[in-house]
């Protein structure tokens, strides 16, 4: 499944939620790529209210989205087969337990990117953290911190925009990001 297939449905999806007045911002590999580190990937995550995906599906079930699974937070785009997860702004990331730190409310923690609205970088980062820490099968968050504090230069003190549970794994991933890689 190319890369364009991704954009593209994320791109269809943005302008419907705009059309629809619903607030957004979308995460995962795309909102790394919008603040300048390159991942492929296959699906799109957008964050959104809990209350804005009832509508959402609402409107547009049957309508060129499926429901990957009845009742579900993951729908198909019927058009191009991409996978779109749904964030729930409230919910925790990584093992999905209470922590200190959780999903945002999407009007509050975006930024504009080329095509749509995407994570702003210290919550992106923050969430990638959270989620790396808790949830042990999701190494590549972290990773994807590593390049992110390499692609943007991130400085030391970039942690005191963060969430305090997230800081010290900050520092430690900030220090590693400063040895040589044969990647850079």
């Amino acid at each position: 499944m190319g890369i364009s297939q991704v954009h593209k449905t994320a791109s269809v999806l943005a302008e419907r939620l705009n059309a629809d007045q619903i607030d957004y911002a979308i995460a995962g590999a795309l909102a790394l790529n919008a603040h300048g580190v390159q991942r492929m990937t296959e699906d799109v995550d957008v964050l959104i209210s809990r209350k804005d995906l009832r509508r959402f599906k609402k409107h547009w079930l049957g309508r060129g989205y499926i429901e990957v699974r009845p009742g579900g937070k993951s729908i198909r785009d019927a058009e191009t087969n991409v996978r779109i997860d749904f964030l729930i702004a409230g919910d925790f990331p990584g093992d999905g337990r209470p922590k200190p730190v959780s999903f945002p409310d999407p009007k509050t923690s975006r930024v504009q990117g080329d095509r749509f609205s995407v994570l702003s970088l210290p919550m992106l980062i923050e969430l990638k953290i959270a989620s790396g820490m808790t949830a042990k099968d999701r190494p590549g968050d972290l990773q994807d911190v590593i390049r992110l504090v390499r692609a943007r230069s991130l400085p030391r003190d970039f942690q005191k925009q963060l969430d305090p549970y997230v800081r010290g794994k900050f520092l430690e991933l900030w220090e590693a990001a400063q040895a040589a890689s044969e990647d850079y």
